[in-house]
């Protein structure tokens, strides 16, 4: 695939990420056939019917015959299955890349199941999404100015490499290289650990000692409430396959996490108004340099 236009371009698993993907690509004038695949019918006449796809098949034959691109969009515990049916399939030519959230257990599933096409191999990793998932969350729009995260191979050739590059940034994403640990590490912290705040909240806020006060309690709840649970509405799979991905490195995020608890706890039970204070402050210092260094 050393041209960035695609003549073809298989989709597999055509939710939020993967069809926005497309509708990016069909945007930009980046491809001209796109074909989709995944376990719902009904998402995938949607996306036929939304214009995402041009053709839907559960056909692998079919759908990777000239195919340039691969994606794999399903949840990550998906990728060893999905990547078994395919290798049989794949040409020499066709280049296969992923969406997931992690990329040490992405990675290993190509190794044991596509060993022959890992220089056409290059995992991926866009940091965009929202808490909707289906081909009706697709948007075209959606990895605009956001970072697209590439974690290729030894192998993985330059030429697919360059190809996957220019696509995103054909989407109008900023594409950005590391190792793969690097990237599960940085995401553990940075997104699988506050996935797993914002669904604790929830459980506790309908947990067996609040249910019959639960109605009660939503009925005061605010925007800060609201924000810090909206990625909670997230889909419950996808999400258990990400945190089981990348249990370790999550494991020691919820550590640190709750270390950081103990302490404020400590304050608290110490009535140490000085001390809850600074932690605030440091904490609001930190979010405005945040803030200011991505403007």
């Amino acid at each position: 695939m050393k041209d960035t236009m695609l003549n073809k371009l298989v989709i597999i698993g055509v939710g939020l990420i993967g069809g926005s993907f497309a509708l990016a690509l069909r945007k930009a004038g980046l491809v001209k056939y796109i074909v989709g695949l995944g376990r719902s019918q009904e998402n995938l006449q949607c996306a036929l019917e939304l214009g995402i796809l041009d053709e839907v098949t559960d056909n692998f034959p079919r759908a990777l015959k000239n195919a340039d691109l691969v994606l794999l969009a399903a949840p990550v515990g998906q990728t060893t299955n999905i990547l078994a049916q395919i290798e049989p399939h794949l040409e020499s030519k066709t280049v296969i890349s992923d969406v997931g959230s992690t990329k040490q257990d992405v990675i290993a599933a190509a190794r044991s199941s596509i060993p022959r096409h890992l220089e056409n191999f290059v995992p991926g990793h866009p940091i965009a999404g929202a808490e909707m998932s289906g081909a009706n969350a697709a948007n075209a729009d959606l990895f605009q100015d956001k970072y697209v995260i590439l974690t290729p191979l030894d192998e993985t050739s330059a030429d697919a490499l360059e190809s996957i590059k220019k696509l995103w940034k054909g989407c109008g994403a900023h594409v950005s290289q590391m190792k793969p640990y690097q990237h599960d590490e940085i995401l553990a912290m940075m997104s699988h650990l506050p996935h797993i705040l914002a669904f604790a909240l929830m459980n506790h806020t309908f947990s067996p000692c609040t249910e019959e006060n639960s109605n009660t309690l939503l009925c005061f709840a605010g925007s800060g409430f609201r924000d810090f649970t909206r990625i909670a509405g997230s889909s419950p799979e996808m999400w258990r396959d990400i945190c089981l991905a990348n249990r370790e490195l999550l494991l020691n995020q919820i550590d640190a996490y709750q270390n950081e608890l103990t302490r404020m706890r400590g304050m608290l039970e110490n009535n140490d108004g000085l001390a809850l204070e600074k932690a605030f402050f440091d904490a609001r210092v930190a979010r405005q340099k945040w803030l200011k260094d991505k403007h």
